[in-house]
Formats: C-alpha cells, structure tokens, sequence
C-alpha cells in the first residue's frame, strides 16, 4: 500500500445478538432472536501536508458475509488515495451521479416523504401523492419485511401490526406511504406495519454496473460524499456540500471538493435518468448509484 496512507481515524468491530419480545394489551405477543455483525475503517492518506479521509464498512446478519478485513482496509485506502489533490470547479449545470452509498441517502428523502408523520401534518412535500407520479417511470421500490437474513426484516411492526411484502413506487407512481396506527387514523387509511420504520426496501436495479454509469453520464460531477443538511422537507428544495469527481469521455479525470449541489427534490426525483446494478445494502435499503439529469453545481 501506498506511504501516503499515513494515519486512521480508527476501526470498529462489533457483534450483536438480541432477544427481541413485544406484547401488548390487545392480546399480542410475538418475538423474535436477531443478529447483526459490523466492520468498518476509515483511513487518512496526505501528500504534501494536505490530507484527505475515506472510509467503508461492511455488516450483515451473518459473520460469514462480512467483508475480508484486508480487503476492507484496503478499499478504504484506495478511496483515500483517489481523493488527494481535490480541487474547485466552476459553477455550472451538468448531470450529477449519485455514488450508491450516497444514493440510498437520497431515497432516504422519499421515505421522510411519504411518512405518516410528515403527511397528516402537511410538512412534506409529498404530501397527497398516492397514486401520482413522483420519479421517473423506471423507478421501482419495494418493501419486503420477510426476506431472509435481512437487515430490517419482521414479521410485525412495533404495535404487533402484521408485515407484508408490497409496492411503494411502481413505475415512478407512489403506491404505499408508511403508517403507524396513529398516523393512519389522522390520513383516514389504515396502518401499513410501519410503525418504528420501514422494513427492507429494494430499489429496483439496472443493467449498467458502476463504469457503464460513468459511461452514460459522460460529462458531469460523481458525488462520493454530502455535507450538511440542507434539505427542506416541506418544499423539497435541496442544497448539500458535495466532494467527488469531475467526469468527461464517461471517465473519471480528477477529485473535487468544496462545491455544493442544488435542485428540488421533485425535480431530482422525476428526473432520475438510470439505476446501476452496483448495488449495496445500508440500513435496510438496497440501492445502486443514481444518474439525476441535471442539477446546478456551485464551485468557484
């Protein structure tokens, strides 16, 4: 490995098994015995006093799926290495890629959207969109709460509402919000096992796996990291420090930091151009990287 990697910012290791029982006065009881295993580092590499950090990580229900450590760290320092002599860009409007850790992020957006909460007080801009258009037409998500193994399967929710494998996007139309008992009651509809949070959502793939997105952007800006919370969930308007990579010919040609990507969520959401097949689980959500159209990059 290079000498540049010349620091970490530390490596965790975690195992976790739990028993988990929840009875109500309905009558219900159910539970359930669980596990979760966790790997992660994050390295820091630095050429002529300027530094630059990455990381990656890697969990699973089951040890055997962990990532090789080696391998891991390894990754993590490639990543570090790629970003050295970061530089600014102009501001422009170009086809940004969101990288797949960083597009789960963005389909995190959507299910703050259409979440019981945010819809019956009306502080979301999704707000009566059942049955609408949201995203492009090649977008689908699904919700499977009884997959094997997986990071937020259940058979139940945390109000002993039964679970069940559904739509909640089908060809860019919203079919299912996500509702607790209460927030169903307030919308007049009735709860969808969502209590404590949404179960494994599957954002359909493409064909193209992570170079062949590059290739079908061709000029713009991959986003490989988000800073700050600038995001209104009321009115989708969106604006995030970004770091990444400038692309031209659908090659990556140099790192870029300092810059910050805007749009409006709806605008982001329909205008979603491809899915890759590079994709990666996080938090219960699948997702690979994400081609939105055109968005205004803020540089220097």
């Amino acid at each position: 490995m290079s000498k540049k990697i010349r620091n970490s910012e530390g490596a965790t290791v975690s195992a976790q098994h739990s028993q988990f029982v929840l009875a109500n006065s309905l009558g219900f009881v159910g539970g359930n015995a669980g596990s979760r295993h966790y790997l992660s580092v994050s390295v820091i590499a630095e050429e002529k006093g300027l530094m630059q950090r990455d990381d990656w990580h890697s969990s699973s229900r089951v040890p055997e799926q962990i990532a090789e450590p080696r391998a891991l760290g390894r990754y993590a320092a490639e990543r570090a290495l790629a970003r050295l002599r970061s530089r600014k860009i102009a501001t422009c409007q170009a086809p940004v890629l969101f990288e797949a850790p960083v597009a789960i992020g963005l389909i995190g957006h959507f299910i703050s959207g259409v979440n019981g909460g945010n819809l019956y007080r009306k502080t979301s801009f999704l707000a009566d969109s059942l049955g609408k258009q949201a995203f492009s037409p090649l977008v689908r998500i699904e919700e499977r709460p009884l997959e094997r193994q997986g990071m937020a399967s259940g058979a139940f929710d945390e109000e002993g509402v039964a679970t069940r494998e559904r739509s909640i996007v089908r060809d860019g139309v919203v079919e299912g919000y996500f509702l607790g008992s209460y927030s169903a009651r307030k919308l007049g509809m009735q709860s969808t096992g969502s209590a404590g949070g949404h179960h494994n959502l599957l954002v359909a793939p493409g064909k193209k796996d992570f170079r062949g997105m590059l290739r079908e952007m061709g000029r713009g800006l991959l986003v490989t990291e988000l800073l700050g919370q600038g995001v209104n969930m009321v009115t989708g308007d969106y604006s995030r420090g970004a770091a990444g990579y400038w692309v031209e010919g659908g090659e990556i040609q140099y790192p870029v930091e300092e810059i910050t990507i805007a749009g409006n969520l709806k605008d982001m959401f329909r205008g979603i151009a491809s899915i890759g097949a590079d994709t990666i689980v996080r938090s219960g959500r699948s997702c690979g990287s994400i081609l939105v159209e055109r968005m205004t990059i803020a540089g220097s």
